[in-house]
């Protein structure tokens, strides 16, 4: 589904790494849920544009822009900025990215309306980028279990057999809380997820 500029869009970008060697990683729930997502609306996200993966659907009956950034976690902010002034909204919550939290319990999810970084990098480009931290956010826990020494590795780790075996509900899970926001409002599905 082609997007011009001139349409107002919703953008949900999910954060990641590119390449094989990234793509079952932790650190790639973001692109994960895109991919679940763009399945579900029958959707492809291969067009490239601003440095990313970028694909049109219809996500309950409403046009949104599906991004998976090319540039690495740490830069995400310049292919968010360059999408962002390109289907620029006067619309609040036109925009709502998708990351991993190391701070929250595994399979946890929380919606945010604005807020820090919390010492993700993908987060912290993308503020420094566009200059605000008001911009919805979807989060998904990766806590683990125990203390890590190497937090770093840990993100980029695979996910363990015992985290894969509820992969599936957890993102089914996430996808749902992003229909909930693009259908209900974001207030709306804060107060039923998180």
């Amino acid at each position: 589904m082609a997007i011009g500029n001139q349409q107002s869009a919703m953008i949900i970008v999910g954060l990641g790494n590119p390449g094989e060697d990234y793509a079952q990683t932790r650190h790639n729930l973001g692109f994960m849920l895109i991919d679940k997502l763009a399945a579900a609306a029958g959707a492809n996200v291969k067009r490239r544009e601003c440095q990313s993966l970028v694909g049109g659907a219809l996500i309950e009956d409403r046009r949104v822009v599906l991004v998976k950034p090319q540039t690495f976690m740490n830069l995400s902010g310049e292919a968010v900025s360059c999408l962002n002034s390109k289907y620029e909204s006067e619309e609040k919550n036109s925009l709502i990215v998708i990351s991993d939290d190391l701070a929250l319990p595994f399979g946890k999810i929380r919606l945010r309306q604005r807020g820090s970084a919390g010492g993700h990098n993908g987060l912290k480009s993308i503020i420094g980028a566009l200059g605000t931290n008001e911009f919805a956010r979807l989060r998904i826990g990766i806590q683990p279990e125990h203390p890590v020494s190497d937090a770093k590795r840990f993100v980029l780790d695979r996910f363990s057999s015992t985290e894969r075996e509820s992969l599936a509900e957890i993102l089914e899970r996430a996808a749902q809380a992003v229909h909930s926001i693009v259908r209900d409002g974001l207030a709306k599905a804060m107060s039923l997820y998180n």
